[in-house]
């Protein structure tokens, strides 16, 4: 069995003050403590693989070079872009790959998604040197995860890790209004986050929008109309929160309704969107087969949607708040085992609520609202009377980061 040796109690703590210092002196430098690396450092000391994926610049590289760090081995990084490194992973021959690794017991393989294969190289070499606990990192989750887990069952445990939380935001920063309106309208990707200016905050979205969306589509799928991609994705920024037609989406985009549906699924698998379906349990007037599209991170979306990136109108900053909440719950659901399915709800005389959360027979409805004021939930609970209701406001976060 690998033996990881963490730092005692007394050395993460000065290791994290440390890093704090840092951070206060220089915010390029700033590295936030997210939540879900406990959870996996747990899983360090048993046996199989371990995936983290998720999008382009969300933080996985920092993540696994402060696991490096913090057990002492900060030499055991690989990144796979890099042909020195790629030429090492043939199938077959795990003593190849074995080259590369020497006599470390901890390796990490980032971007693993550029490698031909990957999920059969590494169950062979896991098959072979059980005793190297190997970390691969993958920003396509259709590339990544459809390659490694049927290769990979029962020997890999898989994290997702999005854009920071406002939680792991305000374990660093002072979390006020004003900053939660900041994570609104430029997101949570760290390195916005962490820029000193709205300048540079919107250059490095821009920069993210741009140079990384849509990278790994663009390069494992051969889209046969690009523009028609982009525009939809453009289409999809200026409907967020609203209900989806596929069939009205191919009218304007000009593109048949098979086609919307692969590229969304391709957006979604790329973690660039998330479809949110319709609650039902089947009352006649229910919304059955509708749904939404939220974009994974509030920056990009306002990025791309053409209507500005700060200085929302009032309407669009209450669907950036919603959009933040939808967020945060995804967010928060990748800490736990079985998170609860997340829906919308809406009749077709258009009551609508803006989430059910349900666990089994356990219902929650939700309303994401900048201001609490005028928030009914009569007409949902004379439906389903056992389910709870709350309405989110940002007091709600500003209070959880006090």
């Amino acid at each position: 069995m690998l033996k990881i040796g963490l730092l005692d109690s007394f050395s993460r703590i000065c290791y994290f003050i440390t890093k704090l210092i840092i951070c206060k002196k220089d915010l390029k430098m700033l590295i936030f403590k997210r939540e879900i690396a406990e959870q996996i450092f747990s899983r360090l000391k048993k046996r199989g693989l371990i995936v983290i994926l998720g999008p382009r610049q969300s933080g996985k590289t920092t993540l696994s070079k402060e696991i490096l760090f913090r057990i002492g081995a900060s030499d055991a990084y690989f990144d796979c872009e890099l042909a020195d490194v790629r030429r090492h992973f043939v199938m077959g021959e795990p003593a190849t790959l074995l080259n590369l690794i020497e006599d470390r017991k901890l390796v990490v393989f980032d971007e693993a998604q550029t490698i031909e294969n990957i999920g059969k190289i590494l169950k062979i070499f896991h098959d072979t040197y059980p005793d190297i606990k190997i970390i691969a990192t993958g920003s396509s989750a259709f590339d990544l995860a459809n390659k490694i887990r049927e290769p990979l069952t029962g020997r890999a445990d898989e994290f997702l890790l999005y854009p920071l939380s406002v939680n792991e935001v305000g374990s660093v920063f002072n979390l006020t209004r004003e900053k939660l309106d900041d994570l609104m309208n430029y997101g949570l990707y760290p390195a916005v986050v962490a820029a000193g200016t709205i300048d540079e905050k919107e250059a490095e979205i821009k920069r993210i929008a741009t140079n990384y969306l849509y990278k790994d589509v663009f390069t494992f799928e051969a889209l046969r109309n690009p523009k028609a991609f982009e525009d939809l994705v453009v289409h999809l920024a200026s409907r967020v929160s609203g209900t989806i037609s596929t069939n009205d989406l191919a009218k304007e985009v000009g593109i048949a309704p098979p086609t919307v549906e692969k590229y969304i699924r391709l957006l979604e698998q790329a973690f660039v969107v998330r479809r949110v379906y319709s609650f039902s349990r089947n009352y006649s007037n229910e919304l059955k087969k509708a749904y939404k599209v939220y974009f994974i991170d509030n920056g990009v979306r306002n990025a791309l949607s053409g209507l500005g990136i700060g200085c929302p109108s009032p309407k669009d900053a209450g669907i950036r708040f919603e959009s933040l909440v939808f967020t945060e719950f995804l967010k928060q659901d990748t800490l736990v085992a079985f998170p609860p399915r997340i829906n919308f709800w809406r009749t077709r005389d258009k009551r609508e609520i803006d989430f059910i959360r349900s666990n089994g027979e356990k219902i929650e409805a939700i309303e994401a609202k900048l201001s609490p004021e005028n928030v009914s939930f009569s007409y949902f609970t004379k439906r389903y009377p056992m389910a709870e209701t709350n309405v989110i406001t940002p007091e709600f976060y500003l209070a959880r980061c006090e």
